[in-house]
């Protein structure tokens, strides 16, 4: 099953052969503070969640699922960090999920969101 759904991708985009989350991640640059609250923010739902407090959610979530999704939880960190949230605040809202997710799967968003924030990295400080 799993190489018949491979062989299908092939035949829509072959460029899939070589495609490489890592280098994904690589191209999308961290969003300024002001887009994100923009698009993801209360510019159109004044009432409703802040970028940094949905982005906060966002990565509870990826923990939540087993922190398999590495460049997509280094890149919520990355723009949580820019959106406001604290570096506290990033390692509290993983922690939070070791409740329910598990300790492997907490320990495991804790060392990708470290290594998003180093300094040196964007987004870190």
């Amino acid at each position: 099953m799993l190489s018949m759904s491979r062989d299908w991708a092939r035949s829509i985009n072959p460029a899939l052969e070589s495609f490489s989350p890592t280098a994904f991640e690589s191209l999308w640059p961290t969003m300024p503070r002001e887009v994100m609250e923009a698009v993801m923010g209360k510019t159109f739902n004044p009432d409703g969640l802040d970028a940094k407090t949905k982005l906060l959610l966002t990565l509870g979530a990826l923990t939540m699922l087993g922190a398999q999704a590495d460049a997509q939880i280094r890149l919520t960190v990355r723009h949580a960090i820019e959106a406001g949230a604290t570096k506290q605040q990033v390692a509290e809202t993983i922690a939070v999920m070791g409740v329910f997710c598990g300790v492997p799967a907490m320990s495991r968003a804790m060392a990708l969101a470290n290594s998003a924030m180093k300094p040196g990295t964007e987004g870190g400080d």
